[in-house]
């Protein structure tokens, strides 16, 4: 059992959809936050969660997911950051698609926009790790030693 453990643990994949299960808690809980406390409505509420959520996943993944690939110092983090959400902004506009279609057009429970939420997150998932593992977190070169 531990090895099919370590096995899994082993997958960038595995990795990347368990910092986007929290993630996708987080997003719940900044949706709800955005809608019951500062009276947000749905759409604006998930630009809200959003904005929460892909700054959680970004830190998630940056020490679990792809830890070996990750920048350094302010402004390597600065950048990394900023390409993160920039890439996970596709990922995002499938998400806010599927989940604008849901709760305009789709019979209940459907529509009820946690429900929706959910169905938009999975759609964006494909999207997000393709681009983070390819764009974002990418193997640093390191300039060959200087020649005496």
């Amino acid at each position: 059992m531990k090895a099919f453990i370590d096995k899994l643990l082993a997958s960038k994949l595995i990795r990347f959809g368990a910092v986007g299960g929290a993630g996708f808690f987080v997003n719940e809980a900044a949706l709800f936050v955005a809608k019951n406390l500062f009276g947000m409505g749905d759409h604006a509420g998930w630009f809200f969660g959003f904005a929460v959520a892909v700054t959680f996943t970004w830190w998630g993944n940056r020490v679990f997911t792809f830890h070996e690939h990750k920048s350094v110092g302010s402004a390597g983090m600065l950048g990394e950051w900023a390409r993160f959400v920039a890439t996970n902004s596709l990922g995002a506009a499938a998400n806010f698609a599927v989940f604008s279609l849901l709760i305009g057009f789709a019979p209940w429970p459907l529509d009820i926009a946690y429900v929706a939420l959910f169905f938009g997150v999975l759609v964006g998932l494909i999207f997000n790790f393709t681009l983070s593992k390819r764009l974002v977190f990418r193997t640093h070169l390191t300039p060959p030693p200087a020649q005496p």
